[in-house]
């Protein structure tokens, strides 16, 4: 299967200028939210899209300590999985759930619009698209948080006891080789291992 472009990642200084430009914009909470689900959950643009409350919040309507996608959120009837909140994300979805508890209109929807109760998978990529193109960042979509939120996952895992397989299930992908294409190289990390031997 021959590879199209992928989107590129972002590094650690192109990701805090994100976040520095998102927080001077009309929702900078919700805009907030919306870019560490990417880079931080890995999700893809239709599940940031299709995100309910009730997907990572506990019966008594508390955050819970993992977003629990359901398939109908993601790609498929495989697409559903589980993945714990890192504590950024966390964080602002406390943020933005106590700005949704004093709004006229409350969505069931995490990530909701002033006019709709809902938003769409294009209006997430198109909100991506419009973020990357103010700060330059040629070559970067909707799929570049998802891309380096895997990658950096497959970076670190073996620091942890994990393997690419738990990779594999945080990204929500029914083959390893899948996940395997997402993970960008590092000439460095290349550098470094030569040096071992």
């Amino acid at each position: 299967m021959a590879l199209g472009k992928q989107a590129k990642i972002l590094s650690k200084a192109q990701q805090e200028a994100v976040l520095a430009y998102l927080a001077k914009t009309r929702n900078p909470i919700r805009n907030r939210v919306i870019f560490l689900l990417s880079v931080k959950a890995g999700l893809r643009a239709k599940e940031i899209a299709c995100l309910t409350w009730a997907m990572v919040t506990d019966a008594e309507g508390r955050l819970a300590d993992a977003i629990s996608l359901t398939d109908a959120a993601s790609k498929g009837r495989r697409g559903g999985r589980t993945i714990p909140l890192n504590k950024e994300l966390k964080a602002a979805l406390v943020v933005l759930m106590a700005e949704e508890a004093t709004a006229t209109r409350w969505s069931p929807f995490v990530i909701a619009t002033e006019r709709s109760p809902k938003t769409s998978s294009y209006a997430v990529v198109n909100m991506f698209a419009g973020w990357y193109r103010e700060l330059g960042f040629y070559g970067a979509s909707s799929h570049s948080g998802r891309r380096t939120a895997i990658t950096a996952w497959a970076r670190r895992i073996s620091s942890v006891g994990g393997s690419l397989r738990d990779v594999q299930l945080l990204a929500g992908h029914s083959a390893l080789g899948t996940t395997q294409r997402y993970i960008e190289a590092s000439e460095e990390a290349k550098r470094r291992i030569v040096e071992i031997a």
